[in-house]
């Protein structure tokens, strides 16, 4: 009787014990959660439903991969999946899922191969096949030195004899998609060397007046079919021409950026509109960024609805870092505001994640990438402290060669945080992306926690349009309609259809 009485008793204790270690279990995960981006974003009953399909959706995935980990693709090179990800019912439902704003794409990387190849087919281009590809839109020959000759781009077709292998020939000079993007890319130099390869190819085609507004219009148009309301774009401002060899000065670049956004949202008034970043290559010496600093001014004076700051582009690891930079971008920064990349890199205590630190003392809006900011704890305090926005572009960052699988980003650790992420898609076109889905696929998938779910997909979307350049005032309307955008995505979500 003892021992029955003695074996009760820890039973008891134990089962006592067991319970409250589970309860503890279950609040700490529970607590966890609430401190991630959207943890504390309560759901509509109706949201709720959405959220319900496109969770089952999403953990049926993740299980599969769980389960066979060597089919979970999306631990490959972004290139040997890209186009499987189309067919995931998670990110059908991503793409019509309206998505804020983007706010860090770079103008002449937006569309895709298949676009610029049409523009090939204009009259009045023509092209010089030698050591390298030249494209140049002129009334007659141009004056440009190369190492072949120059022949209109129709004539040079014509004589191929082969126009479908032509084509294909040339269309690999638009994009980095290749089919052994391990070989082809085994280091971030070489990843680099063909991404700036390729707008060394493209500028002088896209910089013909006429195509570029026409670019840049149906880029808009892009962005708007994917359910973006607003567009930041940086560019380097690039000289346009005419025909007969007119060449316009970066201020009048400026200028068919602002005629151009005007007509599209004359067009479609239910887009909020888009502002240009002024960035410039970062590889200079100082007196060219005083030059630079001088233009964005005049941009700003002439157009300060449509221009939203200042950055300085190119890879970090070799150019200029900002701390060379700090007299001139001091004495502007009452002026201009700033939207610096920075830390795009995998170094750590190297001059290129130091540009964080000087991003943030001079007063930056955002950060582009931020990619190595969790290594520095103080900095990631004063993000938090000044609110300032991260621009997260996860595709980039796998393409570039910051990161083989893309679970390991440190996107993870922002969210987790609830660190004010930003999702953009630095340059989509150039790899062969939707212009934002492919980017809130990956961080949604295969960043982000197998649990995250709606609430943070809606703060993300949120996050673009908080952290946007836009005024108080037209802040208010692009919530609105993205708010409006939002309840009818909702109201007539139909799981059946995906």
């Amino acid at each position: 009787m003892r021992e029955l009485l003695i074996l009760t008793a820890l039973f008891v204790y134990t089962t006592c014990d067991t319970k409250d270690y589970k309860n503890k279990r279950t609040k700490l995960i529970q607590d966890e959660f609430k401190l991630t981006l959207g943890g504390n974003v309560n759901l509509t009953d109706k949201e709720t439903a959405v959220n319900n399909c496109l969770m089952r959706y999403k953990i049926n995935e993740l299980d599969y991969g769980f389960e066979h980990p060597e089919y979970f693709n999306l631990s490959h090179h972004y290139f040997s999946f890209r186009e499987n990800i189309k067919k995931s019912k998670v990110y059908k439902i991503l793409k019509d899922m309206p998505k804020g704003a983007a706010l860090h794409v770079h103008d002449m990387g937006i569309l895709g191969p298949d676009y610029l190849m049409n523009i090939t087919y204009m009259d009045h281009l023509y092209v010089c096949f030698g050591s390298k590809l030249l494209l140049q839109f002129a009334h007659s020959q141009p004056d440009i030195a190369c190492t072949g000759k120059w022949q209109l781009m129709k004539e040079a077709r014509r004589l191929s004899n082969n126009v479908t292998k032509f084509d294909a020939d040339l269309r690999k000079h638009f994009t980095l998609v290749v089919d052994n993007p391990d070989v082809v890319y085994p280091s971030i130099t070489e990843a680099w060397k063909a991404f700036m390869n390729f707008f060394i190819t493209v500028a002088p085609m896209l910089s013909y007046r006429p195509v570029w507004e026409q670019y840049f219009y149906d880029a808009l148009k892009m962005f708007r079919e994917n359910n973006i309301l607003y567009v930041e774009v940086r560019s380097i401002l690039p000289n346009l021409y005419e025909l007969d060899g007119t060449v316009y000065a970066p201020l009048i670049t400026a200028m068919a950026y602002k005629k151009t956004i005007k007509r599209f949202v004359e067009d479609y008034p239910d887009f909020v509109g888009a502002k240009l970043i002024y960035a410039p290559s970062r590889k200079v010496d100082t007196k060219t960024v005083n030059e630079y600093l001088a233009l964005a001014k005049l941009i700003k004076r002439d157009m300060p609805d449509y221009f939203a700051g200042f950055d300085l582009v190119g890879q970090e690891d070799i150019g200029n870092p900002l701390v060379d930079f700090v007299p001139e971008l001091l004495a502007a920064s009452k002026e201009l505001n700033y939207f610096f990349h920075a830390g795009e890199t995998d170094w750590y205590g190297c001059q290129t994640d130091e540009n964080l630190v000087d991003a943030i003392l001079l007063g930056t809006k955002r950060i582009g990438h931020a990619y190595a900011l969790l290594k520095h704890p103080l900095l990631l305090r004063d993000v938090v402290h000044n609110d300032i926005g991260l621009e997260i572009n996860v595709v980039s960052n796998t393409v570039l060669s910051l990161v083989r699988d893309v679970r390991n980003h440190p996107l993870s650790m922002f969210l987790a945080l609830d660190l004010p992420v930003v999702l953009s898609s630095d340059d989509p076109g150039v790899w062969e992306a939707d212009v934002m889905t492919d980017d809130y696929y990956l961080a949604f998938v295969a960043v982000a926690s197998k649990v995250s779910d709606l609430r943070m997909l809606k703060t993300l979307a949120l996050n673009s349009l908080k952290y946007s350049a836009l005024n108080e005032t037209s802040r208010v309307v692009a919530f609105e309609k993205f708010n409006n955008k939002w309840n009818e995505f909702i109201n007539n979500f139909d799981c059946s259809k995906y």
